[in-house]
């Protein structure tokens, strides 16, 4: 499996920036290696074109989850289960998620290492405002390729093997500031009651 993948980067790769694009577009609802990895070999071979590549990775990656989320929408469970078999429990959690969370869920499956495939099928299946998923698809996504990008254009090949626990750092502040802001909100709501 692992030739596979790196025959499939390497072909993307081939393609340059048509690679990142389409790469980045399907994985966001089919079982493809991430585009991160071409994302981080294309910003440190040309540093100055990172917020570029980074550009392209969040549009092709958005309208990819847009197709995703048509997959959910018009083919239901049925190819939900087909794609990802044996998945069954991750699209109760994802339906949990949703139902406390909204298009926030969306959001940190977007920006973290979730995997935002079963949230973008999952979407149309739940059947969520489809702006609202486009709009947190788009967020998400971007932040998480123009940290990459932008961290690398900083600090170059010293920091490519941490990219991982950037993000997941990033992820972190991130989520505890929503928590933060969540609780707030439900505090303010009871006060008003």
């Amino acid at each position: 499996m692992h030739d596979i993948l790196v025959k499939i980067n390497d072909l993307f790769q081939s393609w340059g920036v048509l690679g990142l694009a389409v790469n980045s577009c399907i994985e966001s609802f089919f079982l493809l290696p991430p585009p991160d990895i071409l994302l981080i070999s294309m910003d440190l071979a040309k540093p100055e074109k990172a917020l570029y590549y980074a550009t392209i990775c969040t549009i092709a990656s958005a309208i990819g989850g847009g197709i995703g989320y048509g997959i959910g929408k018009f083919g239901g469970r049925p190819i939900f289960n087909f794609l990802f078999k044996n998945k069954h429990q991750q699209f109760e959690q994802v339906e949990k998620m949703y139902n406390e969370y909204g298009s926030l869920a969306v959001f940190f499956s977007a920006f973290t290492p979730i995997p935002y495939k079963i949230f973008t099928i999952a979407s149309g299946i739940l059947n969520m405002n489809f702006l609202k998923f486009f709009i947190a698809s788009l967020l998400g996504r971007g932040l998480r390729f123009f940290i990459v990008s932008i961290v690398l254009m900083l600090f170059g090949e010293a920091i490519k093997n941490h990219i991982e626990l950037v993000i997941l750092a990033v992820s972190a502040i991130i989520i505890i500031f929503f928590v933060i802001l969540y609780k707030k909100r439900h505090l303010f709501k009871k006060k008003e009651e």
